[in-house]
């Protein structure tokens, strides 16, 4: 089994040094995780150059774009079972990654999303209009997918083939709910395992604030309709992983 971890970075040069440092508390078997990639993003404060020192493998990606990162980092990966993704911030902890592998190590799940709602988050982790955000869009892709989820975070897994037959696209960070709409859609299995979550570490870039979120929220209700009515195009029965 292997596993690849790929981290998209912009200008996180606070927090990804504790980042990396935590995987290793994640005590995992030796050559389990025989890669970490960190996609960086034009950063101008050092990030690419602190990752390299912890023994990151780092790929610049000068297109902006949260997508656009996560799928320059996938295709760089070298030949995984399975591929976690999770922010440069420091806001989800990678030692938590046994229990977002575990579902699909034991065969139960195609794709895991740690859900930040299950737990007691640190306060200030997740403001208030991120949650009612959050709350909205899984609501509504309860309705129309049925599939039981309750939080669109960033800390997540799946199988690699399966990643490869969704043929993701997006390249905005619209591209993680991307990849549980296909998901559903195709009949894959998504689970949910509890995470912890924290404040993060420096500036948000896309929703800290109630201007960013709004905007962000507007986009992925967009989508998840959009999808919705493009489904029949996305297939119906999983390929074989």
């Amino acid at each position: 089994m292997r596993v690849s971890v790929i981290i998209p970075t912009h200008n996180e040069a606070q927090a990804i040094e504790r980042v990396l440092a935590d995987l290793s508390l994640a005590h995992l078997p030796p050559g389990f995780v025989p890669e970490v990639i960190v996609v960086d993003s034009n950063s101008n404060d050092g990030t690419p150059e602190i990752a390299a020192k912890m023994g990151a493998r780092v790929i610049e990606e000068p297109r902006r774009g949260y997508g656009r990162a996560c799928l320059t980092g996938l295709a760089a990966a070298n030949s995984p079972d399975i591929v976690v993704f999770l922010d440069g911030d420091y806001s989800d902890r990678p030692s938590e990654l046994p229990i977002l592998l575990a579902p699909i190590i034991e065969g139960r799940a195609d794709i895991t999303l740690g859900s930040r709602l299950h737990t007691q988050n640190s306060a200030g982790a997740l403001p208030w209009h991120q949650v009612f955000g959050n709350r909205l869009a899984t609501a509504l892709i309860r309705v129309l997918y049925g599939l039981q989820i309750t939080d669109l975070g960033p800390f997540r897994a799946a199988r690699a083939g399966v990643l490869r037959a969704l043929a993701l696209e997006e390249t905005t960070y619209g591209w993680a709910v991307e990849m549980i709409l296909k998901g559903a859609i195709a009949g894959y299995r998504v689970v949910e395992v509890p995470v912890s979550y924290y404040r993060r570490i420096g500036q948000s870039k896309i929703g800290g604030t109630l201007k960013g979120t709004i905007g962000a929220g507007w986009f992925i209700l967009s989508l998840i309709v959009r999808y919705y009515f493009r489904r029949r195009r996305v297939g119906g029965t999983p390929r074989p992983v």
